[in-house]
């Protein structure tokens, strides 16, 4: 008789499959919700690829079973979604939805009854536009609305609902979204952007009080640092990667973890900003104790050192801090996104976050994904190798990193469907789950059955 190979991830991993709201669930005008920043940018004239919106998306609003049932059927330990603040207060504070906490209500339980742990985010970046329109995250009240909206969902679902996390990737909500401007709300700011960072952080402390108030048993935060390799071996990358370690990696770690500001912060955005939005007491706020640190992660970046683009501090905008990013490594495959794919650079930065931080909570893995060029075959299957390919090597990766005593508790694919990929629209897909976008239909992916039966050896090499 031939044994089960031993496993790679130690008892009590769990698997899952992550989306966000805007993404998957369309239903944007439906029972009560209300305008999130991202209604109104998808709906600017060149602001998303071919005009595409998320009003109806995946439609997950309305075929949730189905979806909840593909997770069933993957042996999901765990679904990460996130949750639409502009469902739940449409004008992002004040007069509860009441229907928008019936969905997710509904959600959750459909989830328990399959099995599947529910895994809520609160702030996948769909800010309720009434809160943009007097100043957003750039302005402090939004830090308490965000604490108020925590409050409010965790009370109905935290009783069911197991693990939280506070804020997705807010490194795109402040730099993408308010100095780059390819994100919602599409702005090019220097102190505004600087200030968004701060108020997330904020958000995210008051937000960690309220969950845990409401009983939430585990609390953290999904952050995607970035593995930073200088272009050259040149002392000025050496100087350009640093810098760009503070804004990708360090004003957000910094705070959470070690409960300071980055050291080389004046440097980075000198003349941009005074920070006179920080209030003493805020870093502790900031800092408060999680159960666990979210990683999303999909490639290495490369940087080498440039010249300011604005010879004017007061027009540089956030982003402007001398550096030149690009996908290198030449010679690696590139996703449908042009990402390189590196796997190796994904236990690097696993080990290098754990040797930084020492006093880094356990790690969950809250997005790792590809987006490829997917074909329907003639009998109806997509055939995704190349998704096969980089999910194996980068759950390898994983599994090194573990080796290598790295805590990792858990591990999300980005994503369990095809969906509004943002500014791309729908020209890019990242699901393990096909969606025909003009019928909605839900196909399996070859991807999808791998990972199923990676899952399924995993649970028997541990005899469960």
């Amino acid at each position: 008789m031939t044994s089960a190979p031993a496993p790679r991830f130690p008892r009590g991993f769990r698997f899952g499959a992550a989306t966000a709201a805007y993404q998957i669930e369309g239903a944007t005008g439906e029972d009560g919700r209300g305008t999130s920043i991202w209604d109104t940018y998808a709906h600017t004239q060149g602001a998303t690829a071919d005009g595409a919106t998320g009003d109806v998306a995946c439609d997950h609003y309305h075929r949730y079973p189905e979806d909840v049932a593909l997770l069933r059927d993957l042996g999901a330990d765990t679904y990460r979604f996130s949750i639409a603040w502009p469902r739940i207060l449409p004008a992002g504070t004040g007069a509860v939805n009441p229907a928008g906490l019936d969905f997710y209500d509904r959600l959750v339980d459909e989830l328990l009854a399959a099995g599947v742990e529910p895994a809520p985010t609160l702030y996948h970046w769909d800010l309720p536009q009434p809160l943009e329109d007097t100043g957003g995250w750039r302005v402090r009240d939004t830090a308490e609305a965000f604490a108020e909206y925590a409050a409010v969902v965790a009370e109905r679902l935290a009783d069911r609902a197991g693990r939280w996390m506070t804020l997705n990737e807010p490194f795109c909500t402040a730099f993408l979204g308010h100095a780059i401007g390819r994100h919602a709300p599409g702005t090019r700011e220097g102190h505004g952007a600087l200030a968004v960072v701060h108020h997330l952080l904020v958000g995210h402390g008051l937000a960690v009080d309220a969950l845990r108030a409401a009983g939430a048993r585990e609390v953290g935060i999904a952050l995607n640092p970035d593995r930073l390799l200088p272009a050259t071996g040149s002392p000025e990358d050496a100087a350009a990667v640093a810098r760009a370690d503070v804004m990708h990696n360090r004003c957000w770690f910094d705070p959470v973890f070690l409960g300071r500001y980055p050291e080389g912060e004046q440097e980075v955005w000198a003349g941009i900003s005074d920070f006179s939005f920080r209030r003493d007491g805020d870093l502790a706020i900031a800092s408060r104790p999680l159960d666990f640190c979210g990683v999303n992660y999909y490639r290495p970046i490369t940087v080498a050192d440039a010249p300011w683009r604005e010879a004017d501090p007061a027009l540089r905008t956030a982003d402007d801090i001398r550096v030149r990013e690009t996908w290198g490594d030449e010679a690696a495959r590139r996703t449908t996104m042009g990402w390189p794919v590196v796997p190796s650079s994904f236990r690097d930065l696993l080990v290098d976050l754990t040797r930084r931080y020492p006093g880094l909570p356990p790690l969950v893995i809250t997005e790792n994904g590809s987006a490829e060029a997917d074909t329907v075959s003639a009998d109806g299957s997509i055939h995704d190798t190349d998704r096969v390919d980089y999910l194996r090597d980068h759950l390898d990766a994983l599994a090194q990193a573990v080796a290598e005593g790295v805590d990792v508790r858990a591990y999300y694919v980005w994503s369990l469907l095809d969906n509004f990929e943002w500014a791309f629209g729908y020209d890019r897909r990242f699901g393990i789950v096909r969606v025909d976008y003009d019928t909605l239909r839900r196909t399996p992916k070859d991807s999808y059955r791998w990972y199923r039966d990676f899952i399924a050896a995993e649970r028997a090499a541990h005899g469960s």
